[in-house]
């Protein structure tokens, strides 16, 4: 009493108020409390009721399922012997009708099945044909086959018996082509076959193994072709195959050695164009330009020298050295060649003419000739068709005279026809191909009959 005493009113005025519900809330509790049991034991009551009933409801259903279960033997053992009744008399009707059925489909299967085994067979039979035609066509082809494999077989044989006489042809080849001499020879003969091969005929339009003299007087300068030129000029050629190191590159498998080799090659090409340039074959040929050939019998020999060292052409120009190979030099010989044939035809353009003018004046000559023939012929088929019909009008009145008064010899005499065909006038062609008044007077032919002119 003193704690309430002590709080201001309105705090006392929530106290009470929350009293007061809490005393509602107990009121409220209790008085559920009484609903809730006297509801409970209604309940209870109900239960037991029910309860009651459905034990009731149990035993009833109890004697229920046993009827039934009496009733279900009952039927069943009933329905199970009319099943078995009716599935016997529908089983006997099935398998009767079925037996019927079967029959007739049989048949008529055995019937289609004839007349399918008819139509199929008709089908196969070209296909049976075609197929026998190809397995004879087979046969025939692998027959062919074989003997070809044989022949085929044959030719590999050939081909490799030829390969490694190659093989061994090709070793002599690089072993001779190891001697120097043969080298030389072998370039000779390759720049003598490229001369004719461009149409510089053997000892015409070209010169080999010319000796000349140096100013001191060494004979030994000897070039390997001299090329003439038109109006005198002149090629100088030399020949040089160095092609120790190269064959000894081909045949290495090292890469270093290889390149080594190559290298020493090149070397050896530069010497060659250091020994060619100090011989100034232009020197002792006043007629040759400024530049001596140097002809490689090969492309690959240049070319290798090339790639190990690009420098090597420049060099070869500054020492008035032309480097050549087979393609190259072909070139050079065939524009030579053709400078050849300009300078004959322009050398030989007069001799031409004049033979063109005398060839014209001999034609004049012939048209005449030809000319005076038709007219003789022209006068002696008028004078054939004159004697024709001096026959017809004078004497074959006459003969037939004579047949009829019955004094002939029995064979019948032939009757000449005369001739329509003229001679064709050549008179325009012949004045068209006579020379000028003013044309040059040429020498006078071998033909006796130039003089003679129609009359």
């Amino acid at each position: 009493m003193n704690f309430y005493s002590q709080l201001d009113p309105q705090t006392q005025q929530y106290v009470l108020y929350a009293i007061a519900a809490l005393a509602g809330l107990l009121v409220g509790w209790f008085v559920q409390y009484l609903i809730g049991r006297a509801a409970q034991a209604r309940l209870e009551g109900q239960i037991a009721v029910r309860e009651a009933q459905l034990s009731n409801e149990s035993e009833r259903a109890a004697e229920r399922d046993a009827a039934l279960q009496a009733a279900q033997k009952t039927l069943t053992g009933v329905f199970g012997d009319l099943a078995r009744e009716t599935l016997e008399h529908n089983s006997e009707n099935f398998l009767r009708l079925a037996g019927q059925k079967f029959t007739t489909e049989q048949e008529k299967a055995k019937a289609e099945l004839s007349e399918r085994e008819k139509a199929v067979e008709s089908l196969v039979k070209p296909i049976r044909e075609a197929l026998e035609k190809t397995q004879q066509q087979i046969g025939e082809i692998e027959k062919t086959r074989q003997e070809a494999y044989g022949n085929l077989t044959a030719q590999l044989s050939a081909v490799h018996s030829g390969q490694e006489n190659l093989r061994l042809e090709t070793g002599k080849l690089v072993n001779a082509l190891r001697s120097p001499n043969v080298r030389g020879q072998w370039g000779e003969m390759t720049l003598r076959r490229l001369a004719e091969l461009a149409g510089m005929q053997d000892r015409c339009d070209f010169d080999v193994q010319v000796h000349v003299k140096t100013a001191d007087g060494d004979p030994n300068i000897r070039p390997d072709m001299v090329i003439n030129l038109p109006e005198q000029g002149q090629l100088v050629v030399d020949v040089k195959t160095p092609l120790d190191a190269y064959l000894q590159a081909v045949a290495e498998s090292d890469d270093e050695k290889r390149k080594a080799l190559l290298n020493a090659h090149a070397r050896s090409m530069a010497e060659h164009v250091k020994t060619l340039a100090s011989k100034a074959y232009f020197d002792q040929f006043k007629q040759s330009p400024e530049f001596v050939i140097l002809f490689v019998p090969g492309d690959q020999f240049l070319s290798a020298a090339l790639d190990a060292r690009p420098a090597l052409l420049d060099e070869a120009l500054r020492n008035k050295v032309l480097l050549v190979t087979p393609t190259s030099l072909v070139a050079l010989l065939k524009v030579v060649a053709y400078g050849w044939m300009q300078f004959k035809l322009e050398r030989n353009a007069e001799q031409i003419r004049d033979l063109a003018v005398e060839m014209h004046k001999r034609l004049g000559t012939f048209s005449g000739h030809l000319d005076n023939v038709g007219r003789k012929l022209e006068q002696s088929v008028k004078a054939y068709n004159d004697a024709i019909g001096s026959l017809e009008s004078r004497v074959m009145p006459n003969v037939r005279t004579i047949e009829t008064l019955g004094a002939d010899s029995g064979k019948e005499l032939p009757s000449p026809k005369s001739i329509d065909i003229t001679a064709r006038e050549l008179k325009l062609i012949a004045d068209d191909l006579r020379p000028d008044k003013d044309s040059k007077e040429l020498p006078r032919g071998n033909d006796e009959h130039d003089d003679i002119r129609p009359q």
